[in-house]
């Protein structure tokens, strides 16, 4: 098996997740939370959808962790977002931060929208 170090230059990575939080380029947020290359911010949940919106500029797709299952998002959400161009993939918290982190150090233009596990 081959292992490559992950760089990130100047992006920002999702360093690890827990109870309630994630730890993001080093800085705790506690709850949901919104992570593109240049930085984080608390997120309002699958109910906030303008945060998102906004990203259709700088990004191609959007990686939505549900928390510490899979889940459905709401069908209205998942439209506007297709509507505005912008991919959406969901999946778990866990595998949409490592998903993320992965295409972010290949200098995808990715975000992931996380609730906490």
């Amino acid at each position: 098996m081959r292992l490559n170090e992950m760089t990130f230059a100047e992006a920002t990575p999702i360093d690890g997740y827990g109870p309630g939080f994630f730890r993001i380029a080093g800085t705790l947020i506690r709850g949901a939370a919104l992570v593109t290359e240049t930085g984080a911010s608390s997120w309002g949940g699958l109910e906030d959808a303008q945060p998102l919106l906004d990203l259709v500029e700088d990004i191609d797709v959007l990686f939505i962790g549900t928390g510490a299952e899979v889940a459905h998002i709401p069908p209205a959400l998942r439209d506007r977002l297709e509507a505005a161009g912008i991919g959406v993939e969901t999946m778990n918290s866990p595998a949409a931060c490592r998903t993320y982190n992965v295409l972010l150090s290949e200098g995808r233009r990715v975000a992931a929208a996380v609730l906490p596990v």
